[in-house]
């Protein structure tokens, strides 16, 4: 008996033993992480009651409630929030996501008249915006070719070639705890009452430009048009990627963000998968993004500059691209010449240089000054609360 007690302990060991080896080995899901950022492991599962009144994926098992404010302070929309969403999350920890979802601390703001950006500023390492609800909307992901962020390929989260364990609203969760979008976040769209019936404002950009579905008027000036869904103008490149020793290889698939290609004029949206219009919001026009069902799904870049307040820390951004950061160098003259922004410098691209760098020269005198070439966007108001 003793014997056969130490043969059913060893192997109950053993079995821990390598689970929790395959748990560090495989951390899951990282997103813009901050570097070094471990994810939690814990037991507990989020276990949603009905209505407002959620089971928190929490190591307290407490009780958490969606908490949102939306309110105007002088020249800002503040939105205050814990993160958690006003429809039931999905149950995390969960296969490829190993997080736990906990509430969250935002205070967001959003100019009430927002800047446009000379050219887009790209979304990667800060939140590209907020919903109605105070979930963040996150674009981009963590993971790359190989673990090899250098390698310039990085996964898309929504395109169903990497399980990054989004539940039923196009949402996981980051090793921080916070629960945030990569599409379109469908328990708030219902909530809402649904899409398709008029143009449904859903979030805010970090830039202040207003966020919908992709149902919008077919004549962008006339509200009295017929809602029509609107089509993103990126598509799959043909053929395959380039051969490179640090690169996936293979044909464009759409695994990767640098498999997708903008052709413009192909859909009804621009770069920034946004338009100009009237909306029910704005019905002397503004600006505004979709959310599209085909890539990009959440635009990866802003038509506007974004407020510091939705960045994670003040760090260098992620997610294969660039972003302004107050006080420190833009890249404009690699933006000029990256025509169809895909963080790459092509043939035909640099064929075009001569072009392309013609932009950046703002006084037009024929010349290409340091301070034309290294702009540093104005700093900008603090962010609020600091």
């Amino acid at each position: 008996m003793i014997l056969h007690f130490h043969k059913k302990t060893f192997i109950a060991l053993v079995f821990f033993a390598v689970i929790s080896a395959l748990a560090i080995a495989h951390p899951g899901h990282f997103d813009d992480a901050s570097p070094g950022t471990a994810p939690a492991f814990f037991l507990a599962q989020a276990g949603p009651t009905t209505g407002r009144t959620l089971r928190a994926a929490s190591p307290a098992d407490g009780v958490v409630k969606n908490e949102v404010s939306i309110t105007i302070k002088g020249d800002y929309r503040l939105i205050k929030s814990n993160g958690w969403p006003d429809h039931a999350p999905g149950a995390f920890p969960r296969r490829g996501n190993p997080n736990t979802a906990t509430p969250q601390s935002y205070t967001f703001r959003v100019p009430l008249k927002p800047v446009v950006a000379a050219t887009p500023t790209f979304g990667g390492g800060w939140w590209w915006g907020v919903a109605l609800n105070g979930v963040p909307f996150e674009p981009g992901t963590g993971e790359t070719w190989n673990n090899d962020p250098r390698s310039g390929w990085r996964y898309e989260a929504a395109t169903g070639f990497l399980n990054l364990g989004l539940d039923e609203h196009n949402a996981h969760v980051q090793p921080t705890g916070a629960y945030h979008y990569h599409a379109l976040p469908t328990g708030l769209v219902e909530r809402l009452g649904g899409e398709g019936k008029k143009m449904l404002l859903i979030g805010w950009a970090a830039d202040s430009f207003p966020l919908y579905t992709s149902w919008a008027y077919t004549d962008a000036k006339n509200s009295k048009s017929v809602l029509r869904k609107m089509k993103s103008s990126y598509r799959l490149k043909k053929g395959a990627r380039p051969a490179q020793e640090n690169g996936p290889g293979g044909n464009y698939d759409g695994r990767f963000t640098q498999d997708f290609e903008f052709v413009k004029d192909s859909g009804d949206l621009d770069e920034n998968n946004g338009r100009t219009g009237v909306t029910p919001e704005f019905p002397d026009g503004t600006y505004y993004y979709c959310v599209t069902s085909e890539f990009p799904f959440i635009p990866h870049q802003w038509h506007g500059t974004p407020d510091r307040s939705f960045s994670k820390g003040d760090r260098p951004p992620g997610g294969g691209g660039h972003v302004f950061l107050p006080g420190r160098p833009s890249r404009p003259a690699l933006d000029a010449l990256d025509l169809n922004k895909d963080g790459i410098i092509d043939s035909d691209e640099i064929t075009k240089a001569p072009q392309s760098l013609q932009a950046l020269d703002k006084n037009t005198d024929g010349k290409i000054t340091p301070d034309e070439y290294r702009s540093i966007p104005p700093d900008g108001p603090p962010p609020f609360g600091r």
